[in-house]
């Protein structure tokens, strides 16, 4: 049993985590440059100046966008560290990590522009010349291996002068401005990039560094991004135009959620909570606001200023296919309110150092669930595991944990795929190399295939080293899977 020949597999990034080069090539501010490191299983700050002059920590919007404090600015102290400002150094690195993907016979590698790098404030009616020629010394690499790229435009930042000036999402104004970064990007790359992803994550999308707002209320997240939508919309539309042939998707989360209990109350419960996590799809894949929309906007006090035309424009930009990661399941009931980031813990489940439910099962679940909600294909863009990786003293990672989860996923994918007939034509793991964690901001959350020498606070060589991992990744490819059976 082993997938096509014709399967994608690879390795997933983001710029804020994993490319670093901060302020270099003329590179503007984005909204997680202000975010600084957190300790084990706490949340990130974003670092804020007062009108007093102080300095305010406030929890950045992946954990509690209610902190946010609105009478201040974002800002960089010199007493802080923030590890997006490094990351692991791929802007200077990228040669060498991409010939260690290569090895490992990757045929595609998704990772996201930094918006901020082409266009420095967002505003520019020209962009960056430095910033375009990075990417594409990138490209050059990857087109020397015969690695496919898969570009995301936007994940979960923009520039921070976009947010100051305009409120980010919650404006109109900053969809123009991401079309014209789009339009830029389609002609320099658009030759040499089929797979793009016009958002990332958007069904989790609130607060300060993902929508770039300043208020975190229901309004407001709901008004950025029925903005968004019709950024995405009106960005596939002309990425057909410019590049026929190119397809199209966008990357939502999408763990597994299971009802607490068989009481018709918990049930109902949990299908009220999948339809929060699936209302981004819903809109963009379909191409409308499903019905059940006008009960959740009552609910939350939320009424959404549209402007003649928007209608058409999501009909005429919907989806070409679904990316979305998956990392663990949660379970909800209905007398605790359900956040889809965290959710209750499973009694039949183990956990990852993190508290993460290692659930490979509901990543079949949710392969089925999505193919028959939308029947478009799906690509697996993210998924993978934090661990905490110790080296021998020869510096060598003996992964086998790491090992054992994946390959539990992989045949529950390969399941899904030849046995359910589910149309999945790709996987890229998060993240094929050690990279600075979304939710933490520390390197000792470790996800790679390849190990590198840093810790939380960025000191280390950056060497980069194979891990157990690698090697058997590099069998799975070679074999399509079929391995995993022996």
């Amino acid at each position: 049993m082993k997938l096509s020949e014709k399967f994608m597999w690879g390795g997933a990034t983001a710029d804020f985590q994993y490319e670093g080069g901060f302020q270099e090539g003329n590179r503007g501010l984005s909204t997680h440059d202000f975010e600084t490191a957190g300790a084990y299983q706490s949340p990130r700050y974003i670092t804020y100046r007062m009108p007093d002059g102080s300095v305010k920590k406030a929890r950045s919007s992946f954990s509690d966008p209610e902190d946010i404090p609105v009478e201040g600015k974002p800002c960089i102290c010199e007493d802080a560290y923030y590890p997006s400002h490094k990351a692991v150094d791929f802007y200077h690195r990228y040669k060498e990590d991409i010939a260690l993907m290569a090895e490992m016979g990757f045929n595609t590698y998704r990772f996201s522009l930094c918006w901020s790098r082409i266009y420095p404030t967002g505003d520019e009616l020209e962009p960056n010349e430095e910033g375009l020629r990075f990417y594409e010394a990138v490209l050059d690499e990857l087109e020397k291996y015969q690695i496919e790229p898969m570009i995301t435009l936007h994940h979960d930042e923009i520039p921070a002068y976009l947010s100051e000036k305009y409120d980010g999402w919650s404006s109109r104004h900053v969809i123009d401005c991401y079309l014209r970064y789009c339009r830029t990007v389609f002609e320099r790359f658009g030759k040499r990039c089929r797979y793009w992803l016009t958002f990332n994550e958007i069904n989790q999308a609130r607060g300060y560094a993902s929508t770039g707002t300043h208020r975190a209320d229901n309004q407001t997240h709901y008004q950025a991004v029925h903005h968004m939508f019709l950024a995405s919309a009106k960005a596939v539309k002309l990425g057909h135009q410019m590049m026929p042939g190119s397809k199209f998707g966008a990357m939502y989360a999408a763990s597994a959620i299971y009802a607490a209990s068989c009481r018709p109350e918990d049930v109902f419960y949990q299908l009220q909570c999948r339809r929060d996590v699936y209302f981004c799809m819903d809109v963009m894949v379909r191409g409308y606001y499903p019905s059940y929309t006008e009960a959740v906007f009552l609910r939350k006090q939320v009424t959404l200023k549209k402007e003649p035309g928007d209608a058409e424009i999501l009909k005429n930009g919907t989806l070409d296919f679904i990316s979305f990661s998956y990392y663990r399941s949660t379970i909800t009931n209905q007398s605790r309110e359900y956040n889809f980031i965290g959710g209750d813990p499973n009694p039949y489940l183990e956990t990852t150092p993190w508290g993460w439910p290692i659930d490979p099962l509901g990543l079949r679940y949710v392969l089925n669930e999505l193919y028959d909600r939308y029947q478009v294909p799906l690509f697996i863009v993210e998924n993978g595991m934090g661990a905490v990786d110790e080296p021998d003293a020869s510096g060598y990672v003996e992964d086998d944990y790491r090992i054992a989860y994946l390959e539990a996923h992989f045949r529950a994918m390969m399941d899904a795929i030849l046995m359910d007939g589910v149309d999945c034509f790709g996987y890229t793991m998060w993240a094929p190399i050690d990279l600075v964690s979304l939710s933490t901001g520390e390197m000792k959350k470790r996800y790679g295939f390849v190990y590198v020498d840093m810790d939380d606070q960025g000191k280390g060589s950056l060497e980069r080293r194979k891990k157990k991992s690698f090697s058997w990744m590099r069998r799975v490819i070679e074999t399509n899977g079929e391995c995993l059976a022996q």
